[in-house]
């Protein structure tokens, strides 16, 4: 029999195909799977549409047949089969796709769901095998016929005996490598999870004979007291798929246990989600999705190790685990899948061209996690700060990253420590709370509430009555830089620039007095060596002697995240020592200006060693500071 070339561009398209266009061998399965599946559609359409086929949607099925002693691997289906033309055309041509043709004839007609359209799947078959053997019946016909290839060099078409119609694909399973196993390919376990991940969801059933044990009938009486039962093996027929996909089902049906049960099968996680979303979007884009808020972070949230990504079906083929350009970064924490069949897949089924449809699907939904967060905001506040407390870090970083792009999005589904009470609140909420005349949102950083509480900066903003929000996390201070401002009041920290909250009389005191003192605070920046940029009167400070604050972008809080950044050149704040004029402590100061200037400059170096430590910041050489604390105490 003469052997055929392939009417494609060749053995080089071919040998791409095998070693190029697929990552993971077992997606072999997958596509053998799909074009069976599109077989039997092709067939059921036909039911539908002539009504005198004598098929029902139950006659239908596939079968995964494997033979470790052949060495062989079946795909067997009761579809539409294929005349000796059309396993040419289809076989024959690389990249010719029956399944895209018939979408094509019947584009206009219902209930046609052809997952197939490329054409080039059937030849991953080659990845795993020495030879591919297909034997064919089209429905309505009594003769069969068989193709037969080793791959690239070509194929062979001969008539065949097969008793009923349908298509059955036998590989032939390469002998196993150093490097590669190929034997599992031929265990039934092995099967059953590729089946499992990939085509759970296919409408027909899968089958396969797996082979299981019993206990064996047992003797009565008393020789069977002592005796331990015997077992037998057998073989049974199991169904490997679901078929129906719980995505697909009305939420009328299922109950929040389904959901769990869902969540923590597909996505190995104990807890309980806090939050399922269902939607069933048509239109422009149609799909369906099914989504998870977790009640906890995953250990490897905040790592580089994770991966972000919603499962992606294709008609309920999956299509890639984790498909990253669905989420926004600052929704990364959400698992679940979408299933669409109006999105653009190239030849391989394994990644996806970026294109308008995937683009409609992953803004709306944005849309639609930012809307259930906000519900939960609203209906359910506790679950929320639990949530919260695991992924609000992850809504801060979204606000701050792609230079504040996301802040609208995420602004009002914040929450901050503030000096009103215990509870965490809103921005909304602390707007809400503003009395009549104060200009901005004020703020205040910290490690802790606790010692954000005992900053001297925060004095003049309390003693007002305005509440002050305590900002705990390195990345807050960040977030609000990128938001600017929320309802038009900007954000202010108590420790930098003009508070601007003092009366014009309050304001021209303060500022004779600065120009009363500029040589004595001129003389202590001096003495402090280039620590500071300036020492100043202080005109937020009521109680405490001294404290530090920062003029410029750069707080001292971001001094502090950068200084923990294994970087070189590390930004730093432009510091500015302050002194209350108010306090005792400042008369000594301009007392000693006038009297012992050597001794200023020891008092100038304790109170910038004190000023750093209420900030929070090491001293910059302990030993010293100690010692001049000591001479101060023996004079």
């Amino acid at each position: 029999m003469a052997k055929k070339q392939f009417k494609a561009e060749s053995k080089r398209l071919l040998d791409m195909m095998i070693h190029s266009i697929y990552t993971h061998r077992e997606i072999f399965l997958r596509e053998l799977i799909s074009n069976a599946s599109d077989a039997i559609d092709k067939l059921y359409y036909q039911t539908l549409q002539d009504g005198n086929t004598g098929l029902s949607r139950e006659d239908f099925s596939i079968e995964i047949i494997p033979d470790k002693e052949k060495r062989t691997l079946t795909v067997r289906d009761n579809g539409c089969g294929m005349t000796r033309e059309e396993l040419e055309n289809n076989l024959g041509t690389i990249a010719k796709s029956g399944s895209l043709a018939f979408k094509k004839e019947n584009d206009a007609k219902e209930d046609i769901d052809i997952i197939g359209q490329f054409g080039v799947g059937f030849y991953s078959a080659f990845m795993v095998s020495d030879d591919v053997t297909v034997v064919s019946r089209p429905f309505g016909a009594s003769e069969a016929w068989k193709w037969y290839s080793t791959g690239s060099e070509g194929y062979t078409v001969e008539p065949a005996g097969k008793d009923s119609h349908g298509t059955e694909i036998i590989m032939k399973i390469k002998d196993n490598t150093e490097e590669d196993n190929y034997d599992e390919f031929l265990d039934p376990w092995r099967l059953r999870g590729i089946v499992k991940k990939y085509s759970d969801y296919i409408r027909y059933p899968i089958r396969m004979d797996v082979e299981k044990s019993r206990p064996k009938a047992q003797p009565e009486g008393e020789e069977a007291k002592d005796k331990e039962p015997e077992y037998e093996t057998y073989t049974e027929k199991e169904t490997l798929n679901s078929m129906v996909p719980i995505w697909r089902k009305n939420k009328s049906e299922l109950t929040h246990e389904d959901y769990c049960n869902f969540y923590r099968d597909k996505f190995f996680d104990y807890n309980e989600p806090l939050r399922v979303i269902h939607s069933s979007t048509e239109g422009a884009s149609t799909y369906n999705a099914l989504l998870f808020i977790p009640g906890k972070a995953p250990f490897d949230y905040y790592s580089r190790e994770y991966e972000k990504g919603l499962q992606l079906y294709s008609n309920g083929v999956l299509i890639m685990d984790k498909c990253p350009d669905l989420l926004p970064d600052c929704f990364s924490f959400v698992r679940g899948l979408v299933d669409s069949q109006d999105l653009s897949l190239n030849i391989s089924r394994e990644m996806l061209q970026h294109d308008r449809q995937l683009k409609i699907i992953a803004g709306r939904l944005e849309k639609k996690i930012k809307s259930e967060l906000e519900a939960m905001l609203r209906d359910e506040r506790e679950k929320y700060v639990s949530f919260f407390q695991a992924f609000g870090r992850q809504l801060k970083f979204g606000v701050y990253g792609d230079y504040g792009a996301h802040a609208d999005l995420l602004k009002d589904l914040l929450l901050f420590h503030s000096s009103a009470g215990k509870e965490l609140t809103t921005l909304a909420e602390y707007a809400g709370r503003m009395p009549e005349g104060q200009k901005a949102i004020y703020y205040a950083c910290g490690d802790t509430v606790e010692h954000i509480e005992q900053l001297p900066q925060t004095e003049l903003v309390r003693d007002k009555g305005y509440e002050i929000l305590y900002l705990t996390e390195d990345v807050d201070e960040f977030a609000f830089q990128a938001m600017r401002q929320y309802q038009e009041k900007p954000f202010q920290s108590v420790s930098a620039g003009d508070l601007d909250l003092e009366s014009e009389e309050e304001k021209k005191q303060a500022e004779e007095q600065a120009a009363e003192h500029k040589d004595l605070f001129a003389f202590m920046a001096e003495a402090l060596g280039g620590k500071v940029k300036e020492v100043r009167l202080s005109r937020r400070l009521k109680s405490h002697p001294v404290c530090l604050t920062a003029d410029g972008a750069i707080s001292l809080e971001m001094e502090k995240v950068f200084a923990s950044m294994p970087a070189e050149n590390k930004p730093k704040a432009e510091r500015v020592l302050e002194l209350n004029p108010g306090h005792p402590v400042f008369q000594t100061l301009t007392e000693l200006y006038q009297n012992d200037r050597e001794k200023l400059k020891t008092y100038a170096d304790i109170l910038y060693g004190e000023a750093l430590l209420i900030e929070g910041m090491p001293v910059e050489d302990p030993t010293a500071f100690a010692n001049a604390v000591c001479a101060l105490m023996t004079k």
